[in-house]
């Protein structure tokens, strides 16, 4: 089910962050008014969805009644002064606890916030709660020993994914208004699709992940905004993007211009597709995707199909898991040592996965290395790729296999159309533009060139603004 409610009549906890930022800078509304209403809808509804795992309510009223006193002492205000936000448990948060979804974290409580959320709160944010992730952020499901499984606030019997699970969830319920993920191979992407909210991955490097665990495969993990909206998204990641001196993937300097609202000096030209290169495509899906680029083409794109050989030619899940469990598994092992009892069974599974031959991870190595040239190829044409992020909408809670369109394949075959861009280090964005029969989100992937995030913003933007499905909501 779903309900729709539009502009100043929303209630405060779907609100959008800039819009309550403006509203608290302009002092129609207090930090801590903003503050409780969030906290009051999280005990009318964290309890069914499981999203939060560690309420911050005394600090965050704290916070707030220090950020309405700067905003009446006429102090200068960040751009998400007295805002609150929420960050996955994978990602360190001074004096608060940080568990990464596992008993054996229990208690982990960090001496210093991870770059991102030290970024968050310079721009005047408040960190409301942690949210759930499965166990290490390895799952397309969210789900662990510790914490429990978080649920779809748009059918309780149905994932939010994984591994920012429990972020999607908390945004997409009212919980909060904007937060932050960490994309591995869909993990931002792919939650923001099952529940209908926006989820952004930059390129490669444009956010440090100090402070995030675990740090391997450091060249395929993301940092990600995720929010309701693309000007959300778009103002978190001018904030969060840059060096920081101590990732030496995130290396290119802060200048740069989001994309929203700009008018680009000639017609942008998007290449759309849905096969071949991601198998098989739910039927409504695929509608979802064609629909897009009709609303593009009618915004003044030129839109046409295209296909990519390289997607077809060099199985990009299948080189990927080839390259990853070698550099995870040793990083696994070290930190569950005397504890394998502990462990979640994805971990455990994983930990049980031959190693990979020299010469099948240097093969791989090169396919990956013929996946960007294809895809440098591509973008040599085209300003923007649009296909889908998921090959279905929200399933059930615990599947192995997935049926689409009659073809039975593993669950993990849902990162298909997300992880070509991790082992590549291509920005992707997932905005919903669609409905599936029984009420689920149904969400697009734009996809741009390294360091165009710009065009995969405008692109957003302008199918946000005729979307049929803006401003729906999960009726809880």
């Amino acid at each position: 089910m779903q309900t729709a409610s539009n502009g100043p009549d929303q209630p405060l906890y779907y609100q959008d962050a800039t819009a309550l930022a403006a509203l608290i800078r302009t002092k129609q509304v207090t930090p801590r008014e903003v503050v409780q209403a969030h906290l009051d809808r999280i005990s009318a509804v964290n309890p069914a969805l499981n999203a939060l795992v560690t309420l911050l309510a005394d600090e965050a009223l704290q916070a707030a009644d220090a950020a309405g006193k700067a905003v009446m002492s006429g102090a200068p205000l960040g751009a998400l002064h007295g805002v609150p936000f929420t960050a996955k448990d994978s990602i360190d948060t001074a004096q608060v606890l940080t568990q990464r979804g596992s008993p054996i974290f229990h208690g982990r409580t960090p001496d210093v916030d991870a770059t991102s959320v030290a970024r968050m709160k310079q721009a005047g944010a408040i960190l409301l709660a942690k949210t759930n992730l499965p166990e290490f952020s390895y799952s397309t499901e969210t789900d662990n020993l510790l914490t429990g499984r978080s649920n779809n606030p748009w059918n309780l019997a149905r994932t939010p994914g994984g591994s920012s699970g429990g972020e999607s969830a908390a945004i997409a319920g009212g919980l909060s208004p904007l937060g932050l993920g960490t994309d591995l191979a869909i993990s931002v992407r792919g939650p923001a699709a099952n529940t209908g909210i926006i989820g952004f991955k930059p390129t490669h490097g444009r956010i440090p992940m100090t402070g995030i665990w675990p740090r391997v495969p450091r060249r395929n993990w993301h940092v990600g905004p995720m929010a309701r909206s693309v000007h959300d998204v778009a103002l978190a990641y001018s904030l969060l993007a840059g060096p920081d001196g101590l990732d030496g993937f995130a290396t290119l300097p802060r200048h740069f211009d989001t994309g929203v609202g700009a008018t680009p000096d000639r017609p942008l030209r998007v290449g759309w597709l849905v096969a071949p290169g991601f198998g098989p495509i739910d039927a409504e899906v695929a509608a979802t995707v064609q629909a897009a680029a009709e609303a593009l083409h009618g915004a003044g794109c030129v839109v046409e199909p295209v296909r990519i050989p390289a997607l077809e030619q060099e199985h990009p899940l299948a080189l990927f898991n080839q390259l990853h469990v070698m550099e995870l598994k040793p990083a696994f092992a070290e930190a569950t040592a005397g504890h394998e009892a502990e462990m979640f069974a994805i971990s455990k599974a994983m930990l049980a996965t031959p190693d990979t031959a020299l010469r099948a991870y240097v093969l791989a190595e090169q396919a990956a290395e013929r996946l960007r040239d294809g895809f440098a190829a591509y973008f040599q044409r085209y300003d923007a790729l649009l296909c889908p992020v998921l090959p279905l909408p929200a399933y059930a809670h615990g599947l192995s296999e997935l049926v689409i369109n009659g073809q039975t394949v593993p669950a993990t075959y849902i990162q298909n159309a997300t992880v070509p861009l991790n082992v590549t280090g291509l920005p992707g964005l997932s905005i919903r533009f669609g409905t599936s029969h029984d009420g689920l989100p149904i969400g697009v992937q734009l996809v741009s060139n390294w360091w165009a995030e710009s065009t995969v913003l405008h692109l957003a933007a302008l199918l946000e603004s005729v979307s049929p499905v803006r401003d729906l909501h999960p009726a809880l």
